[in-house]
């Protein structure tokens, strides 16, 4: 196994993005690794432990994200793992910090933020509390959001739970779509 500083995983199913992101923090001194799901993912551990990892929660295939942070932390419980998604939600970001996450961001975010987010691994107490109420379509977006996670965003099975039909939750997700 090789040392932790600055080696970086990214786990990310769109080629695009991922040699986006590679090159961005290759500029920036990391070494990067890459896997494209769960199964490339055991690979890549089998002969590396990096020290920081970016992992996208929704991937095609077999597994999410949620899947892989988990391993990752599995793997190595210091490593810095960080969970990027179109796909965000209170109930998804809280499994990824309790599977061993240490920061969550909604996609778009860039190497900056991913690389702050590096740097946040403690909470902050100090962290304002506000007293806004959610609306009725945020408590629905985070409801659906928490039941795709609890399906590994099977569609078909969480609309079956939500009592939707599935086109209709392909809908809602299409329009909500954080890019």
């Amino acid at each position: 196994m090789e040392p932790t500083e600055r080696l970086l995983l990214i786990v990310e199913d769109d080629d695009a993005f991922a040699r986006t992101l590679a090159r961005s923090f290759e500029r920036r001194g990391y070494r990067v690794l890459q896997a494209d799901s769960l199964t490339a993912l055991g690979g890549v551990l089998a002969e590396h432990t990096p020290g920081y990892a970016v992992v996208d929660l929704k991937l095609k295939g077999e597994a999410s994200g949620l899947a892989c942070v988990q391993k990752l932390h599995a793997h190595d419980e210091d490593m810095l793992i960080v969970v990027l998604t179109g796909f965000a939600s209170i109930a998804t970001a809280v499994e990824a910090v309790k599977l061993g996450a240490c920061h969550y961001l909604a996609k778009p975010s860039n190497t900056d933020d991913i690389e702050a987010a590096f740097g946040l691994s403690q909470g902050n107490a100090d962290v304002e509390l506000t007293n806004r109420s959610s609306s009725i379509k945020t408590l629905e977006w985070e409801r659906i959001h928490e039941v795709l996670a609890e399906t590994d965003f099977n569609i078909s099975e969480a609309a079956r739970r939500l009592g939707m039909h599935r086109r209709t939750l392909t809908r809602k997700l299409e329009k909500r779509q954080v890019s």
